[in-house]
């Protein structure tokens, strides 16, 4: 598989400054698409655009904080705007504040669920505007495998990536006369710098990998193959669909 047929798509990744979505705005821009990556840490946008340039000088980044809604409408629109258009959008940026049920603020709900849930929302539904209008485009919404399956210090973060999931079925199903496909990737916990602080906890490391029947944390590039799948033309007749990968914890 070579996904020619992505070159120059024009594609937005939320939270493409570093980890998975940076992994995923760099295999775009190495087949070819025109990519602008947002998040809110401007400095780590501007070392990870220099990277894509490398492979496609018209990348770009802006920043947005994804939990205001005027800004994630100011970012989507001057993205098409850069780009001359729209194609794909990858809502992969998120939060985790890990904490018993117990001990959850009402600001850590909100973080999360502002950031997780309501921030793939209105992105999805400012691209939708131009999907819908042009009968064609992709969103891929880079959930979790805790839209699955429950797990400890995680009620918040759960409750969003189930909610993200319903989300995607919902969306695919009211745009589907519009030809707009709405998919998902569930990832298990995946090698970035967000988790690195968690495994130097060996027992919770451990514990991680005891659940995962393949042995072994994934890679970015595990997820970022199932992204490229769903935005090309291979995947053209699936919409509403979250496919795991997660070495097999949720077939257990």
């Amino acid at each position: 598989m070579n996904f020619a047929d992505l070159q120059e798509k024009k594609v937005i990744v939320t939270g493409g400054g570093k980890g998975i979505g940076k992994d995923i705005a760099l295999e775009f821009a190495k087949l070819g698409s025109t990519v602008v990556i947002t998040g809110r840490n401007e400095s780590t946008l501007r070392k990870a655009v220099e990277e894509l340039r490398s492979y496609n000088p018209n990348c770009t980044y802006m920043s947005a904080n994804i939990q205001n809604v005027d800004e994630v409408y100011r970012m989507i629109d001057g993205a098409v705007s850069h780009m001359g258009g729209l194609d794909i959008v990858v809502n992969n940026a998120g939060i985790n504040i890990a904490k018993p049920a117990i001990e959850v603020t009402e600001e850590d709900w909100d973080a999360v669920i502002d950031t997780n849930l309501k921030g793939i929302f209105f992105c999805s539904q400012r691209a939708g505007k131009y999907f819908i209008q042009q009968k064609s485009g992709k969103i891929i919404n880079i959930l979790s495998q805790m839209a699955f399956v429950g797990y400890i210090n995680r009620a918040s973060y759960c409750s969003s990536k189930g909610g993200g999931m319903q989300l995607t079925k919902a969306l695919a199903v009211e745009w589907a006369p519009y030809n707009v496909k709405v998919n998902a990737v569930a990832p298990t916990f995946i090698e970035t710098e967000l988790t690195s602080g968690m495994f130097e906890d060996k027992s919770f490391y451990q514990d991680v990998v005891s659940r995962i029947p393949l042995g072994t944390i994934a890679k970015p590039s595990d997820v970022t193959g199932a992204v490229l799948f769903l935005a090309s033309d291979m995947a053209n007749f699936i919409t509403g669909e979250t496919i795991k990968v997660d070495g097999g914890w949720t077939a257990i």
